[in-house]
């Protein structure tokens, strides 16, 4: 008896995760979060570089069937480090941007409780460039001059629960954002977010 209802609670529960990940679905709702920048630096100027937090906010959506999904997201960020030259004069850059991911999820779980993977490209629109100075008197390598536009990509796991999403990811900067020759700055960053669907 108790192997009869063992197997017919296995069937069932087999049943409902496969019927909920060959439905179609489409999910809408609003992220924000924190997020840890450092530049990863290269050249002939020698640099090194530290963590700063930071935060982003907007939306998302996702679309797709058997557990493998486009999501597709919008948000403003403010993303900052520290780059320090050889002399020991630090400047601290804060890039805020409009940041467009477009990632390929997979999500499993059922019954309003789940987790999922992603991974894609993300492009950054940089809005402005702040840069502040320890010292009055810094060297000509010590200022950047960055881009307006950064690509990179994301990887990132989370868990879901019913419309609540927690999200972590990490952030690979592809592109150089300085226009200087001699060193190549690259932005790398953790980021952590709470997701809502609305739907």
């Amino acid at each position: 008896m108790k192997k009869i209802v063992f197997i017919i609670a296995f069937l069932l529960t087999t049943s409902l995760i496969a019927s909920a990940q060959v439905i179609p679905s489409f999910a809408f709702g609003v992220k924000g979060g924190l997020n840890f920048a450092q530049f990863s630096t290269s050249g002939s100027t020698a640099f090194s570089s530290g963590n700063r937090a930071g935060y982003n906010a907007g939306i998302w959506a996702r679309v797709g069937a058997l557990g493998l999904n486009f999501q597709p997201e919008l948000y403003y960020a403010s993303k900052s480090s520290t780059v320090v030259d050889g002399s020991g004069n630090t400047n601290t850059v804060t890039f805020n941007s409009i940041d467009v991911p477009l990632l390929l999820a997979f999500r499993f779980g059922a019954l309003g409780l789940g987790g999922h993977i992603n991974t894609g490209p993300m492009v950054s629109f940089l809005i402005n460039k702040d840069q502040s100075f320890s010292n009055a008197l810094v060297s000509a390598a010590t200022v950047r001059n960055y881009k307006n536009q950064d690509l990179a990509w994301q990887f990132g796991a989370g868990v879901d629960i019913k419309s609540i999403s927690v999200d972590l990811r990490y952030e690979l900067g592809l592109s150089t954002l300085n226009n200087d020759a001699n060193y190549s700055d690259k932005l790398n960053l953790w980021n952590l977010s709470l997701a809502v669907n609305f739907l």
